[in-house]
């Protein structure tokens, strides 16, 4: 019958069509995934210093052929640091389990090589309008820089213990420490919110006024296509409303930001922090600090390749941008994922140096990223080798001395760090400041100082030799007297320590293993070289 086999060959397409289209939708995998270079499921994911994720092999071949991609979004990635990205990679298996995938398979480098010369092949013709742009980009560095704009500073919301009552942005770190890696030493309570941040509409600057009207924050889907569109405007005071305007509603709604932190978003926002505009720049440095919040949000913007960005904002953008940049390395710091990321990209240096800033902000905000970063192992190294124990040393006797103190405990809990303060007179430092805390009785820094040398007690010859110098013993009696309960046990554990060195009766040339180096002082069983 005709009807019958029309029907009967109707049925059997249906049947035939359907069932590949439901398994094509179920395997189809997450962009994440997916090699930007060679298009195919990433098996040993990597991050670059720029921040965006590549297959090693992609990488390896870019970097073998000289050859610098041009991203979808325009951007250009930087492989002079390669770090495995291990979430990455954990969720691809992940995924490939869960949904009867096939694991991702070996990547052959030729075929890689293949498609690499395609991609530079292709990217001829982009090359004239390349150099247009990098004209353009000098012809604006060679012009004299723009006239002072005064900025007032969107002040951050602390926890409100910390807030002086004088001034209510700024945080108090002897009252808010944290003691790192000493033993028998829990945490205390902690600021987690930068100095820049603030949620009271009330604390708009003048660079916010210029704003006509706001996006309605109920359409969050309409508002990140909104804000992403009008970032990328070639009008610049377009690009001015609209960065204030994400400035304000990422300031309160917190769901809010976790749906406007978007690839494409934080892409725009990228792009902003390379303005020569104060008004942009600063702005959109402070949005992203309103973004950063939100924990969800954290390991997405450090992937987007925000970070370098960021720091070279820290290291030459305007004042208050760069109170706002130290702020948000501050925010990133305190997931435990972008810790190591953060150091990797070069962020360590440019912090340590915004240690002398003249904005109070910056300050405290560069000593508190620097020590969520020191609670890594590989960041500690780098500080070591950047000098930055003699750096904070000299910090002591400033107002910074709470942070700093955090930090030295930090580096006082590894073998490098430990070998290196000593070395650089810590002990003497450091006992010198604490007889002067003892007088003007500032609980908490005395305890971080206790806590420092606590560290450094442990495994050191020459600490003994060097805390008799420092007439270390009767500060810490004065502490075994009236400092806090944590405080008393330590100084108490350090007296003890000397006085059973005393009595064991050790002939000990205090005065060779004060002159014998870094030999003598190294942890028994340190293989660290230096």
């Amino acid at each position: 019958m005709v009807g019958n086999g029309k029907l009967g060959r109707w049925r059997f397409s249906l049947r035939s069509s359907a069932a590949p289209a439901k398994k094509s939708e179920k395997t189809k995998p997450l962009v994440e995934f997916i090699c930007p270079i060679s298009g195919l499921l990433m098996l040993e994911p990597v991050v670059v210093s720029s921040g965006q994720t590549f297959e090693k092999t992609s990488v390896d071949v870019c970097k073998d052929l000289k050859f610098v991609p041009i991203l979808a979004d325009g951007s250009r990635p930087d492989f002079s640091t390669v770090i495995p990205n291990l979430a990455l990679k954990k969720a691809i298996h992940s995924w490939c389990m869960s949904t009867g995938a096939d694991l991702p398979r070996d990547v052959d480098y030729s075929s890689i090589e293949v498609s690499v010369r395609r991609m530079m092949a292709s990217s001829t013709q982009i090359e004239g309008d390349s150099r247009f742009r990098d004209s353009e980009t000098n012809l604006l560095k060679g012009m004299a820089e723009k006239p002072p704009v005064i900025l007032t500073h969107a002040a951050t919301e602390l926890n409100p213990r910390s807030i002086p009552h004088h001034h209510h942005f700024y945080s108090s770190s002897s009252e808010e420490s944290v003691l790192a890696n000493v033993p028998d030493t829990p945490p205390l309570p902690f600021v987690t919110r930068p100095s820049c941040y603030s949620s009271s509409p009330s604390a708009s600057t003048s660079s916010e006024i210029v704003v006509d009207e706001t996006p309605d924050p109920n359409s969050s889907t309409s508002d990140e296509q909104h804000f992403a569109s009008k970032l990328q405007s070639p009008d610049i005071f377009e690009q001015e409303q609209c960065v204030i305007s994400l400035r304000k509603v990422t300031r309160t709604d917190e769901e809010l930001r976790v749906s406007l932190c978007t690839p494409r978003l934080l892409s725009a926002l990228r792009q902003c922090l390379h303005s020569r505009y104060a008004t942009v720049q600063t702005n959109a440095v402070a949005a992203l600090v309103n973004l950063s919040l939100e924990n969800a949000n954290k390991l997405k913007i450090v992937r987007s390749g925000i970070v370098p960005p960021l720091i070279d904002v820290l290291k030459a953008g305007v004042s208050e941008s760069q109170e706002h940049a130290a702020g948000a390395l501050f925010s990133l710091a305190l997931e435990e994922e972008n810790k190591t990321a953060i150091g990797v990209l070069g962020a360590l240096q440019p912090l340590l140096h915004a240690l002398h800033s003249d904005s109070e902000r910056t300050r405290n905000d560069s000593a508190l990223a620097l020590y969520h970063l020191s609670l890594k192992q590989s960041n500690r190294v780098k500080l070591v080798k950047l000098g930055a124990v003699s750096t904070l040393l000299t910090m002591l006797e400033t107002g910074l001395a709470g942070r700093v103190l955090l930090v030295l405990c930090n580096l006082a809990a590894s073998n490098e760090g430990k070998s290196s303060l000593l070395d650089s007179n810590a002990v003497e430092c450091l006992f010198r400041k604490l007889r002067t805390e003892n007088v003007n009785s500032d609980e908490s820094t005395r305890e971080n100082c206790v806590a420092c040398l606590y560290s450094l007690s442990h495994g050191s010859m020459r600490f003994k030799g060097l805390a008799r110098a420092a007439r270390g013993a009767e500060v810490l009696r004065v502490v075994e007297e009236n400092g806090s309960e944590r405080a008393r046990e330590k100084a108490k554990r350090m007296l003890m320590m000397l006085r059973e060195r005393d009595e064991a009766g050790e002939s000990v040339d205090w005065d060779a293993i004060l002159e014998g180096g870094v030999s003598q002082t190294l942890f028994r069983g340190s293989s660290t070289q230096f």
